[in-house]
């Protein structure tokens, strides 16, 4: 008992920040960062690397499922790339490391056994993606003007120079990774948002059990100390590749590590894309998805701090500096309501004098200088997504 709840309590006390997330929101990547590194890769009996657990404060809104698995990239930083199985497989076991996962990789003569001690279930794994790719976007449930929404397509088409959106969140080809399955293509670029979860990518912590590890043609030797990322990635590709899509239980057949090269290697080194990091002029990119069904998925940015989608049309400057969560729909400025009457949750953002709060309204100014028959047309269209 004291060997659960001694490192399950001291993540719950390092990492929980004050105040707390907020509804609907989460800081997934760092609480994986910190679940891996700092609750499974110490020494036994508890597994515990306490100094690599760090406050979880650059929460996010959940992103949509819907067509999630044929974005050119996942996760809000754009870090995991898509296009097959077997990266919809790593991404989703790198969450599952991250949540509720027994996962204590360890040495077995000179490689790493990344799988004696894992409770993954690749399979179920893969059975989930496959529902997945079966959830189409929602439909707008209220009446839509058909001319207005005609006007706001033309809108949308337009180019960036005119307050157009399709050449980032318009439908076209991505990377081929897997002959036959498309991707979309969605942009990885910094347009002046909130800095703060892609600063958590260059995170570094101490790799424990898995220092001097390495992946050949897929993974760098892991240092002492190292990213947390790289860390999560070693973890990830060196389970997949050990034992792709089975695990054996049976303690009288213990599972011996491999690192075979294998057709899936070359899959996997796309499966986490480190960031180069720079301190002259530091750039915090994100991915532009496509918005099918964007009207459901308020409030808006990556960290959910603009309500609606007309506010997300004005200058950062002019944008509400806080605003009510909760399940009141407004229809017209398409978003959450000003008035809500369940949660009782405010959200409170920054400006651009701190950007990488984790809370800020900062960036995205496309389509700010639209006229206001422009916005009131495209909001139509985009109700029609």
């Amino acid at each position: 008992m004291n060997n659960w709840y001694g490192p399950y309590h001291t993540l719950m006390q390092a990492a929980l920040p004050t105040p707390p997330w907020g509804l609907g929101r989460l800081d997934a990547v760092a609480m994986i960062f910190n679940r891996v590194t700092g609750l499974d890769i110490g020494a036994a009996p508890d597994f515990l690397i306490a100094a690599n657990i760090r406050p979880a404060a650059a929460p996010v809104r959940y992103p949509f499922l819907w067509n999630a698995y044929r974005q050119d990239q996942t996760q809000w930083p754009g870090f995991a790339d898509n296009g097959n199985d077997i990266l919809g497989l790593s991404r989703n076991l790198g969450e599952v490391y991250g949540v509720c996962a027994v996962f204590h990789p360890q040495k077995d003569g000179p490689l790493i056994n990344f799988i004696k001690t894992n409770s993954a279930h690749f399979e179920g794994l893969a059975a989930l993606e496959g529902l997945i790719k079966k959830i189409g976007p929602p439909k707008w449930p209220w009446a839509v003007n058909p001319v207005l929404a005609a006007q706001g397509k033309l809108v949308f088409e337009r180019g960036e120079d005119q307050g157009g959106c399709v050449g980032c969140h318009g439908i076209a080809p991505g990377k081929i990774r897997f002959p036959a399955l498309l991707t979309w293509k969605t942009p990885i670029q910094d347009v002046g948002t909130d800095g703060r979860e892609d600063d958590l990518l260059h995170s570094t912590v101490q790799t424990g059990a898995l220092e001097g590890e390495e992946i050949p043609a897929v993974t760098k030797k892991l240092l002492p100390v190292d990213t947390a990322f790289n860390v999560l990635a070693t973890s990830v590709i060196g389970s997949i590749l050990q034992s792709p899509f089975k695990i054996v239980a049976d303690a009288a057949r213990p599972v011996r590590p491999t690192m075979a090269l294998t057709p899936r290697t070359q899959e996997l080194t796309a499966a986490f894309q480190a960031r180069s990091t720079t301190a002259v002029a530091p750039s915090f990119p994100y991915e532009s998805r496509v918005l099918a069904g964007i009207w459901a998925a308020a409030p808006y940015l990556h960290n959910g701090s603009v309500p609606t989608l007309a506010e997300l049309l004005k200058p950062a400057a002019d944008r509400v500096a806080s605003f009510q969560v909760g399940p009141a729909y407004d229809i017209v400025n398409v978003g959450l309501a000003a008035q809500q009457t369940r949660f009782n949750t405010t959200m409170d953002t920054t400006d651009w004098a701190a950007r990488n709060s984790g809370n800020s309204r900062c960036g995205h100014e496309f389509g700010a200088q639209l006229s206001p028959s422009d916005k009131q047309a495209l909001l139509e269209y985009l109700k029609t997504l």
